[in-house]
């Protein structure tokens, strides 16, 4: 196999996804037997005898909502009675007694606020006996969606808009959005209460850390109003926030909103979150399967992918120029990478932090042989493309000229997708049903 052909590099990202598999994470994760329910995470565990639970509740959302949902289901056993989880599009319907809510992504829309609505009425009748089994997986946040009282919902979703526009990393977007929310930031969990709750994530997150997987709406939130607002004028100074979320915000600095729960609230007395799989879940699989060929030694970078796409992509081939100096002749490196990147959107064209990543590496990369990478998002979804993102290597801006096409000028635009897409360059696996995050993996050889 040629190590530096798309062949491989698509093979070790493929095992990547696949070990990802919201179904079977959670069949491992979340046992039942005639005593009760435990769930073993990555780095905890959890668990609730039957005998102490009159009702059990299914609800949660996310790009994996309904891979997950279906598989608690099953594990349940007929238990449950009465869910609701927002799903991608196309995902929605009923099972049992589990109702599956199309909701939108990354910007809220109806779905996702009938979702949450939907999962607050379930939760509000939920009694100190009861059991919520909760499932988190990456998109949440978006799917997952109840305005602050007097903040409209095209003014939170314009303030998003401006956010995801601005470069702004995931946990910016978090803390603001919690604190234009009645549902995030613990407040499920404020919800709940006196229920006992079980939450079950699949982390998209750096850290994995609970309270950021979807907004963290059934953990304690460290951040504040004041957080929100330094974000606010730190990503989008100009005054171009909308009136609505600005006196909300304001009114929260000032004690005349409510602050979100923070740890060593009562509201998390009864609730568990355990983390079922993340990147880390990916990376491994992904460096497994690399080193299936003897001949290839492999680097694992967790947590590299952050920051400006395409700051990261130059840091990346640096890197990976760096592994193969040592190699010795004839030998061949894998650089494997996971996180997330951000892209601060300048021009009009369209792609994806994943496809914009793919492109500033070519940049990098112009001319020089013996290299290559793929960089895509695990969820199948890069940006507003039909991609996962794209593989590149030194005749990439070649090829693009050839075509009449000029690289630089097209990354300046945000336009890498007119560029891969040209090229035939494109990585797409479609909707994958999960989503830990993204992947970047470089072979270089000596």
């Amino acid at each position: 196999m040629n190590l530096l052909g798309r062949e491989y590099l698509e093979g070790i990202f493929r095992a990547a996804v696949a070990s990802a598999d919201p179904a079977r994470l959670v069949r491992e994760a979340l046992r039942v037997d005639a005593d009760g329910v435990s769930v073993t995470g990555m780095e905890g565990s959890a668990s609730v005898r039957f005998t102490d639970v009159k009702k059990v509740f299914l609800v949660g959302g996310g790009k994996a909502g309904r891979a997950m949902g279906e598989a608690a289901m099953a594990a349940l056993a007929g238990r449950v009675a009465a869910g609701a989880i927002s799903v991608p599009p196309g995902e929605g319907g009923s099972a049992g007694r589990v109702r599956f809510v199309e909701a939108g992504h990354p910007v809220p829309d109806k779905g996702s606020r009938e979702a949450a609505r939907e999962i607050r009425s379930l939760l509000a009748g939920a009694g100190e006996k009861d059991l919520v089994v909760a499932l988190l997986s990456g998109g949440g946040s978006s799917m997952i969606s109840a305005p602050a009282e007097g903040v409209p919902p095209a003014d939170k979703e314009s303030v998003l808009r401006l956010l995801l526009r601005s470069g702004a990393d995931i946990v910016e977007l978090n803390t603001v959005r919690k604190h234009l929310s009645a549902v995030k930031g613990g407040l499920l969990a404020r919800a709940a209460r006196p229920a006992r709750v079980l939450a079950l994530l699949l982390s998209d997150v750096p850290g994995d850390d609970p309270s950021v997987v979807a907004s963290g709406p059934f953990s304690p939130d460290p951040t504040t109003f004041e957080d929100a607002r330094e974000v606010l004028a730190r990503r989008c100074p100009g005054g171009r926030i909308p009136a609505a979320a600005r006196a909300y915000i304001d009114s929260g600095i000032e004690g005349g909103a409510p602050e979100t729960p923070k740890p060593g609230d009562p509201a998390f007395e009864r609730v568990a979150c355990v983390v079922v799989g993340s990147n880390r879940t990916a990376l491994a699989a992904a460096a497994a399967e690399a080193e299936k060929v003897a001949a290839a030694t492999v680097r694992v970078l967790p947590g590299f992918l952050r920051g400006e796409s395409r700051e990261c992509a130059r840091e990346f081939v640096a890197r990976l120029r760096q592994a193969r100096s040592s190699l010795p002749p004839g030998g061949t490196v894998v650089l494997i990478a996971g996180g997330e990147t951000t892209v601060t959107v300048r021009g009009g064209g369209k792609g994806g932090r994943n496809q914009e990543f793919a492109l500033a590496a070519a940049i990098e990369m112009e001319g020089e042989g013996g290299m290559s990478l793929l960089c895509g998002g695990t969820d199948g979804i890069d940006g507003p493309t039909d991609a996962a993102g794209a593989v590149s290597d030194g005749s990439t801006c070649a090829r693009t000229e050839a075509l009449g096409c000029r690289p630089r000028e097209r990354l300046e635009d945000n336009d890498a997708y007119r560029v891969f897409s040209a090229l035939g360059d494109l990585v797409r696996t479609g909707r994958t049903g999960t989503n830990v995050a993204d992947l970047a993996i470089g072979v270089a050889a000596s």
